[in-house]
């Protein structure tokens, strides 16, 4: 290859405006597909929850409109208007259309500000193929309009008015984004968080292409959204609250103990959802730790050391910490670095968890209890860890009998089929590639994990030949960096018994291989729904909306049409053509959009009760479209 040694000022290239935003959209919003469009809103609404921070704000209203435009309106100050003494430009125009203006950078418009990666309203003006800005301000209304990131007319006065506010219309520009559809959920998610995170505002969601809409407003704060977390789940008293300032900083804590056996903690900072943690989760679980055991030491009877997990088992708890300069880290930034935030928030639970422990007692005795048996629980999942190990079926060394492991050795290239029954198992062994795939057969319905203790886990057979087989191992001692096979597929039949299993699996690897599923590494199969075959050729459908669309092509008359009940039904050969040949198969990826929602429907369907499942099941009955009776 010829080397240019011709290399000079000329090639030197300076991005003006918001030209760097459009070429490199990536670094400003983490990624151009679904995380990236999403992100737009958020941090239209930064800005408005920005003004609620400061006092100004408590309506806001984000839109979805039909066209896939967003509209964020708030009722804060308005963007300023008048001239800007450098650019002799109106205010507004340049923190729409400069990259690192506002009012964020001195400290006195905001005390602490939101947004992720700081880059604010003009990075979404830069990447929207349209953007209106509607300004009410000093009883008048401005209008101004925009296209990727220029103003395309003059700041107007439209109107007068008697409130104030911020209007934002934007429609990403699809020359950017791989996906410009915007889903409901996971804005509402976020949206959420947000009223959860700052008491008494009021946050509508509206979608015109459904005409779905929900309300936020939550005036106990994270109070509220702990209780929000804890529903269904058996609390074992009322949320400690407690909310501290320490060299410019605030710490805010909700916590409240349950009859479940998960930890639930979400961390914020700034409103950011810090999902990779951080110092201000390290910095609560040694004091956690620390006091609980100070004050198991000093109860009479009782002499067990507690664990950090034994502390945190059926916890719920919200931190967020609001600081002037936060230093995201980790591969998607939701990591918080400030190494100064550990200690305060440290000192913070050890004084304010102490003193509520010795003020009441009797919510203390519970809390305790309920370690300490998480300890003994422990120290039994250990027994039957080491057990099961010297049986040899936590030993990555012996696999167990029932796999039927793959001959490729390198796991991105490597998939694991877990099916139910043996008929199936079967099947699958005989249909599938034997160089990438391995099969793993389980018997009949596993464990209810959501019901059951880490030393359960260890007793069921199905659970721990799968831990074995996968090579993570569950818990604290979860490696994602042993995981056997990349691609790890549930495939089940379509029936409502199992539909039942493949839930089971789900809540499996959700309460113990979280981040399996956060790594994008677990698949639902999708096996045909009814076989078609008309003047001797076949067709596989997978839905009767596609079975409707078969027959409007070739017609119902003297068509053969089988419904497949279960796996076991296909011959090896018929398996592979329709769910394991990775040419043609469906396959679904298994995402955590919402953890909140993810959380309480596990707890819903999974739990210990009966009511709120009964409720869900009459709610969603007319949905159901298969039944078996």
């Amino acid at each position: 290859m010829e080397k240019n040694n011709d290399y000079g000022a000329k090639d030197i290239q300076v991005l003006t405006g918001l030209s760097a935003v459009r070429k490199r959209p990536a670094m400003y919003i983490g990624s151009t597909g679904l995380r990236g469009l999403h992100h737009l809103v958020f941090e239209a609404v930064d800005n408005s929850i920005d003004e609620a921070l400061a006092g100004f704000c408590d309506k806001i209203v984000v839109i979805i409109h039909k066209n896939n435009s967003v509209t964020v309106i708030d009722n804060g100050r308005g963007i300023p208007v008048d001239l800007h003494p450098k650019y002799n430009k109106p205010a507004v125009e340049i923190v729409m259309t400069k990259l690192h203006a506002g009012g964020k950078f001195d400290k006195k418009t905001y005390k602490v500000s939101g947004g992720l990666h700081g880059v604010g309203i003009s990075v979404v003006n830069a990447l929207s193929k349209e953007l209106s800005i509607e300004v009410r301000r000093d009883g008048k209304i401005h209008q101004q309009k925009y296209s990727r990131g220029n103003a395309v007319s003059e700041l107007k006065v439209t109107g007068e008015c008697a409130d104030q506010g911020t209007k934002v219309t934007f429609l990403p520009d699809d020359e950017v984004f791989s996906e410009t559809e915007f889903h409901f959920d996971t804005l509402s998610s976020r949206l959420r968080e947000l009223a959860f995170l700052n008491k008494g505002i009021h946050i509508t969601l509206f979608d015109e292409r459904s005409a779905k809409k929900h309300e936020f407003k939550y005036d106990g704060g994270i109070v509220s959204f702990v209780e929000f977390l804890s529903k269904n789940k058996n609390p074992l008293h009322k949320p400690i609250y407690f909310n501290k300032g320490k060299n410019g900083m605030e710490i805010e804590v909700a916590m409240q103990y349950n009859m479940s056996y998960q930890e639930n903690i979400f961390t914020f900072a700034n409103n950011i959802n810090t999902e990779e943690g951080g110092s201000h989760l390290v910095g609560f679980k040694t004091a956690l730790t620390r006091t609980m055991n100070n004050y198991a030491e000093k109860s009479k009877g009782n002499d067990t050391k507690l664990s950090s997990d034994d502390v945190r088992e059926g916890m719920t708890v919200v931190i967020s910490v609001k600081l002037q300069e936060p230093q995201f880290e980790g591969q998607t930034k939701t990591k918080l670095g400030n190494s100064e935030v550990k200690g305060i928030v440290e000192s913070i639970v050890n004084e304010n968890l102490g003193s509520f422990l010795e003020e009441n007692p009797a919510v203390a005795r519970i809390i305790i209890e309920k370690s300490v048996n998480a300890a003994k629980a422990r120290e039994a999942a250990a027994r039957a860890r080491d057990l099961t190990r010297r049986k040899g079926a936590l030993n990555s060394h012996s696999l167990p009998g029932k796999l039927a492991d793959c001959s490729e050795k390198d796991p991105a290239k490597c998939e694991i089929y877990i099916v139910e029954g043996d008929s199936a198992g079967g099947s699958a062994k005989q249909g599938r590639n034997r160089n990438s795939q391995a099969i793993l057969p389980l018997k009949g319905k596993i464990l209810n994990v959501e019901k059951a203790r880490l030393n359960k886990i260890f007793q069921n057979n199905e659970i721990t030949t799968m831990i074995t087989a996968l090579g993570t191992g569950i818990g604290e001692e979860f490696d994602l960096n042993k995981l056997r096979y990349h691609k790890v597929i549930i495939m089940t039949d379509a029936d409502v018994d199992v539909a039942h299993i493949r839930t089971l699996l789900l809540t499996f690897f959700y309460r113990h291989m979280n981040p399996l599923i956060k790594a994008g590494h677990v698949y639902i199969a999708q096996p045909p729904l009814y076989k078609v075959v008309k003047n001797k050729k076949v067709h596989y459908i997978y839905s009767d909306k596609k079975l409707e669309a078969l027959f409007n092509e070739i017609g119902r008359e003297n068509a053969s049409v089988q419904r497949y009940k279960g796996l076991g039904e296909m011959n090896p050969q018929q398996l592979w053509e329709t769910t394991m040949n990775q040419e043609n198969r469906t396959l679904l990826q298994v995402s955590l959009e919402d953890a909140v929602e993810a959380d309480k429907i596990f707890t819903i369907l999974m739990g210990d009760q009966v009511e709120p499942r009964r409720d869900f099941i009459q709610m969603h009955a007319k949905e159901v479209t298969n039944l078996d009776i």
